[in-house]
């Protein structure tokens, strides 16, 4: 019930924004900010170790989730474990629309707390 609330709710605020001259292509550019505080984790991973293109497994699968959970595509395979130029990019483009952190598409202690904030 709590799913079928929550894309309703999504549907009337997306048929909402062409009355606000808002347009979905606006909207989707970046990714919202959430409405309220919520850590963010998605069971993969729970440590903060420097994470970089080349690595593989559940700390990559952490990343790639959370970056998806923030409205970032991680690449066509989507969580599938593998730090490729994908995940990168997707690392980069969150770490400067973030704010406040170094765009340098590693994932070390301060992009781990940015990316579960």
């Amino acid at each position: 019930m709590k799913k079928l609330f929550t894309a309703l709710a999504a549907t009337v605020l997306v048929s909402s924004l062409g009355g606000l001259g808002v347009s979905t292509a606006d909207a989707a550019a970046a990714p919202a900010a959430p409405a309220q505080a919520v850590a963010r984790d998605c069971g993969w991973y729970y440590g903060t170790a420097l994470t970089v293109r080349g690595h593989t497994g559940d700390r990559v699968r952490e990343v790639q989730c959370l970056l998806r959970s923030w409205g970032f595509e991680v690449g066509p395979q989507g969580v599938d474990g593998v730090f490729g130029a994908n995940t990168e990019g997707a690392v980069r483009a969150f770490q400067h629309w973030y704010g406040g952190l170094a765009v340098d598409g590693k994932v070390g202690a301060n992009t781990w707390a940015a990316l579960r904030s």
